[in-house]
């Protein structure tokens, strides 16, 4: 059901009583009307949430991040954010006086916060590990751009969740993650103190999933369900061979490994590492 599909309707005329009497029209919010039959998109609910919470409102925080992509189940009651709004049964309405045009857009034809506020809306919400997906698959998606981010810490104050956003824009360098599994190498890496790697980056003309440039050294996380393909295997091996050939060392790490042996892996990698720029620092000389 489209925008134009939906009225406003004031009042409590006799002709809105009867349209609604025969099915004419069927009332969603006080004052918002689907015409012709009641809608059974969420999108169709979402955009009457907003209609009903008045001029200015935007879908906002979970309902945001559902429309996102953030995630996959819409929950009720719907998330409105309004400048000033009464009480509506079904929604849940927040008020705020700091939102502005630069925190509104629209996606799917719905007046939305826009993706880089809505992850600061949900980001108390979220583990580290969810927040990290979330800005990442909205980076992918090519909804959400550093830049952003950004912009909006900027001007809004240093409050929790800004402050767990801004360590999202600390290496700009780095692109995306694509997997929860480079997620979690992130944050093993950050919690055992290695170096800051790249993320899929091109290294001897292969993708690399994590990558120590000074180091020559790159990381390759196997997840068994896209390593057991017999030609994915050999292509894995071929690449690595490559690599090695244009002196650049493959490690291989897998999701068991990282969660059960983390101290063990840690220490191996670290030793690793500190081998491999003593080499580097060996031929230099």
């Amino acid at each position: 059901m489209h925008r134009q599909q939906l009225l406003e309707l004031g009042g409590s005329s006799g002709a809105i009583a009867h349209w609604v009497r025969i099915g004419v029209l069927h009332r969603l919010h006080a004052g918002v009307y689907a015409v012709g039959h009641r809608p059974v998109s969420p999108h169709a609910h979402a955009m009457a949430a907003v209609l009903a919470c008045g001029e200015g409102a935007v879908l906002s925080h979970g309902s945001a991040a559902t429309l996102w992509g953030m995630t996959k189940t819409w929950q009720t009651p719907l998330e409105v954010t309004a400048r000033s709004a009464r009480r509506r049964a079904r929604l849940r309405i927040h008020r705020s006086r700091t939102i502005g045009e630069a925190d509104r857009t629209e996606h799917f034809g719905i007046p939305v916060t826009t993706p880089a506020r809505t992850a600061l809306d949900n980001a108390d919400g979220l583990s580290d590990a969810g927040l990290a997906r979330a800005i990442n698959d909205l980076r992918l998606a090519g909804y959400l751009k550093l830049g952003d981010l950004f912009e909006l810490l900027a001007r809004h104050p240093a409050t929790a969740a800004a402050n767990r956003l801004r360590e999202h824009t600390a290496h700009p360098e780095r692109a995306p993650t694509r997997s929860e599994l480079e997620d979690a190498f992130l944050l093993f890496a950050k919690r055992y103190g290695l170096p800051e790697p790249l993320v899929n980056t091109a290294v001897a003309g292969f993708e690399a999933d994590i990558f120590f440039p000074a180091h020559a050294t790159v990381v390759e996380l196997d997840g068994y369900l896209f390593h057991t393909e017999r030609e994915q295997f050999e292509s894995d091996r071929n690449r690595d061979a490559e690599r090695l050939a244009a002196g650049i060392v493959t490690v291989r790490l897998t999701w068991e490994r990282m969660q059960l042996t983390p101290d063990q892996e840690a220490t191996r990698l670290h030793g690793i590492l500190a081998r491999r720029a003593a080499l580097a620092h060996a031929l230099t000389r």
